[in-house]
């Protein structure tokens, strides 16, 4: 969470033409409540359960190629990651904890974080999900301040495949 998935996904989308799915915003669309509320009522384990069924119904879609922008803890599921590398080129976004924690201290729409310690929060979620990025990733860009790898190079490479 605070990687860019949503801002970067919207412009290689409107760059090669496709249409762009933010999985959050679609369940929230979807259900009427906001992702907190979910949480709130049906704890990580409903909205991941609620997010697992929206990937899967995007996978098996006949209605052509989008841009995907997952939430953060989609790869927790093996059968999420399973789906992902089938169905998709998979762009992981990786951001270090102190850049993810400005981006989200003031987002009180992160139910994550909303725990004595952030910061700590957050080196968790890092460390946990990293190495399952990596493991389903086909290219990993380096988010930060300015992204070090351009839009043009992003379509070049989903282009390839």
């Amino acid at each position: 969470m605070g990687s860019g998935k949503t801002t970067l996904g919207k412009r290689v989308a409107r760059e090669i033409g496709m249409s762009f799915i933010d999985l959050d915003r679609e369940i929230e669309r979807r259900t009427g409540v906001s992702v907190g509320t979910i949480f709130e009522f049906e704890g990580e384990a409903g909205f991941r359960a609620r997010e697992s069924h929206l990937l899967k119904e995007i996978c098996q879609s006949d209605g052509g190629a989008c841009i995907v922008a997952t939430g953060g803890g989609v790869v927790l599921s093996p059968l999420n990651r399973a789906r992902l590398q089938a169905c998709g080129y998979v762009i992981y976004l990786h951001a270090l904890p102190n850049l993810l924690y400005a981006r989200t201290k003031t987002d009180r729409g992160r139910p994550l974080l909303q725990v004595e310690d952030p910061f700590a929060k957050i080196v968790e979620l890092v460390a946990r999900r990293d190495p399952l990025y990596r493991e389903v990733a086909d290219i990993v860009i380096e988010a930060g301040q300015e992204m070090t790898t351009s839009i043009a190079q992003i379509v070049a490479s989903i282009s390839k495949e």
